[in-house]
């Protein structure tokens, strides 16, 4: 079992800049994939961006390319999104995500096993 853990999101104006941090603990040797997902007010959990841990290669939705960057600290088991540029479509809940498989998408929610339990990102106009 992983446990994730989320912390920073809160309020900004379009254009500013937000951190969030997810530190996993539990059986972490076993993740493959973990960053982050976005669900916005009735809608499904979306990918935003994630790390592939063994090749520490990050993977980013094209809403993301450009704007946010997604790392990993592999010794503190952390995974960091940095949101610069943001805008109001980019509200939602973030939540930490990771698998311990590879199989499957890495961007499809349903291919990930472990899931914090969300912070709130909110971009105002």
């Amino acid at each position: 079992q992983v446990q994730l853990v989320e912390s920073g999101g809160g309020s900004v104006q379009t254009g500013g800049s937000l951190r969030l941090s997810c530190a996993a603990s539990g059986d972490t040797a076993s993740i493959t994939y973990k960053g982050w997902f976005r669900q916005g007010p009735g809608e499904g959990r979306e990918a935003v961006a994630v790390v592939d841990v063994p090749y520490d290669k990050p993977l980013y939705t094209d809403s993301a390319k450009g704007r946010f960057t997604v790392s990993q600290d592999y010794a503190e088991n952390t995974v960091t999104l940095q949101m610069n540029a943001l805008k109001p479509e980019d509200s939602g809940m973030y939540y930490c995500a990771a698998r311990s498989s590879f199989s499957g998408n890495w961007d499809h929610p349903g291919n990930y096993g472990f899931w914090g339990q969300g912070t709130q990102v909110s971009v105002s106009s």
